[in-house]
């Protein structure tokens, strides 16, 4: 499979081809997913079910922000475990949503790299 991590096009699209403002955009990501991050797993070790909801949802909002379908996509399941108030999956989810994040890191460097040249 060879997904892009970011749809860049549509992520573009929607900055209107301003690729500083999305340089930025990817820093402040990164920054505020580590933080939420924590968060979440922390709710998930509480097995605390509106926390897990809410920073699955902020988490999936903030990557629909900048075209990350796949992490998108991730945070939308969570979500929607929380919302039934099942536990059961969501660490293996924070695993995979760990992984994603760890492309965009190498993507938005890429970019930023790109950008410098």
């Amino acid at each position: 499979m060879s997904e892009e991590i970011i749809d860049l096009k549509d992520v573009l699209e929607r900055v209107q081809d301003d690729k500083e403002l999305l340089d930025e955009l990817f820093d402040i990501y990164q920054e505020d997913f580590v933080a939420k991050r924590k968060a979440l797993g922390d709710a998930i070790a509480a097995h605390d079910i509106v926390k897990i909801k809410e920073v699955a949802h902020s988490m999936k909002g903030s990557s629909g922000n900048i075209s990350a379908k796949s992490l998108y996509a991730s945070c939308l399941k969570l979500e929607l475990l929380a919302k039934e108030g099942k536990t059961d999956g969501m660490q293996e989810i924070a695993v995979t949503i760990d992984g994603y994040f760890e492309k965009i890191k190498v993507f938005a460097a890429k970019f930023k790299k790109d950008l410098a040249a």
